[in-house]
């Protein structure tokens, strides 16, 4: 029922938009009416971003590795880059949008959440352990990739201003894409051994998917169940990929008329990617199940910089629209502490509360400096 809820009003709130759309964001002077239209849109949008998180775990559960993996993060990659394009396009371009929303995935994912999970496990369950070959093949990625998309576009010297060359966007895309499909093939193929935990596995064998999605008594599951949830996973990508053009249209409104920075626009799209995959990774610590949180967080930085990158320029380059990677000094900065904590934090087998409360101070600076750079 919930899912049908969610769908009705998903879809509804298309309709509304396709009919009264146009007048309605004609009146973005009035402050109380911008409110709540951004309202409205933000958390459809993020409810419908639930939906398309769990029909993709579904989908992950019943199909195996590597097909699961890669469902589950296109998915997620999917509502990034569509809500990035929205506004990249917008009436008013915002060529900081993409290195923004990726800086600001980073941060919410490897300080915020990982910082508040680590305070939770550590006062629930004093120690939590982890397998540390996993976090060091995703660190291992993490840190080139962060290095390549948001650092070394301010020290190129054939363009300036942290933008790259068409040469350079098209080389840097090609070597991203690459490294991160390695590192998929390790992560589901023959060292899938290094992301699960006390003989845990990573995906939920055939006994735990319900019984209407199995098929007979060989335990494969059933086409029709495969088709159904790809079906509402398509159901529900769709109305964020046609309500993102109007949210777009109010966020930008409504930063120019806030004098808000640029920045929160990138802040307002991660919370929308991230928030459910956030929420299920506070859960699993909370379960003591580090290992789960790990491969939710890092995986998520991990395919955020691996496969919105690309996406990114190659909008930039097809739209023609400009697109500025490189970050300003100070968030460089707080990038590099934070690879470097993040290496520090899981270079033991165990965590505890106090690096949980780093991470968080590190969380609380970035926000900070949104609002005073």
């Amino acid at each position: 029922m919930p899912a049908l809820l969610r769908l009705v009003v998903a879809w509804g709130s298309v309709a509304a938009f396709s009919v009264y759309g146009s007048s309605w964001l004609g009146s973005l002077d009035s402050p109380l009416w911008a409110t709540g239209l951004f309202l409205w849109l933000f958390l459809v949008i993020l409810w419908a971003a639930f939906g398309v998180v769990h029909e993709a775990e579904e989908l992950a559960h019943m199909l195996g590795e590597p097909l699961g993996t890669l469902v589950l993060t296109l998915a997620i990659v999917i509502i990034e880059v569509a809500l990035v394009s929205a506004v990249m396009l917008s009436s008013k371009a915002v060529p900081t949008l993409g290195r923004d929303t990726m800086f600001a995935v980073l941060m919410i994912v490897l300080n915020g959440i990982v910082g508040l999970g680590l305070l939770i496990g550590g006062l629930r369950h004093h120690q939590q352990s982890y397998n540390l070959q996993g976090t060091s093949a995703f660190l291992s990625v993490i840190i080139p990739l962060a290095t390549i998309a948001l650092i070394i576009p301010n020290f190129t010297t054939s363009t300036t201003g942290g933008t790259l060359t068409t040469l350079q966007a098209v080389a840097f895309s090609i070597f991203t894409v690459a490294l991160y499909g390695i590192f998929l093939m390790i992560q589901t193929g023959r060292h899938s051994s290094f992301f699960v935990h006390d003989g845990g596995q990573m995906v939920r064998s055939n006994a735990d998917v319900p019984a209407e999605t199995r098929g007979g008594g060989t335990g494969d599951v059933r086409p029709g169940a495969i088709l159904k949830h790809v079906g509402l996973l398509i159901a529900n990508i769709l109305p964020i990929v046609l309500l993102s053009k109007s949210l777009a249209s109010v966020l930008d409104h409504g930063i120019e008329a806030l004098g808000a920075p640029t920045a929160l626009g990138g802040v307002l799209i991660a919370a929308i990617v991230f928030t459910p995959e956030g929420i299920s990774a506070l859960k699993a610590v909370a379960r003591n199940e580090l290992q789960r949180a790990i491969n939710l967080c890092l995986g998520a930085a991990t395919s955020t910089i691996g496969l919105t990158v690309p996406a990114i320029l190659a909008v930039g380059l097809i739209s023609g629209q400009t697109v500025v990677l490189g970050l300003a000094p100070t968030e460089m900065t707080l990038l590099v502490v934070t690879l470097i904590l993040s290496t520090l934090t899981f270079s033991g087998l165990r965590t505890t509360v106090l690096e949980g409360a780093v991470h968080l101070v590190v969380f609380f600076v970035y926000l900070v400096l949104i609002f005073s750079p």
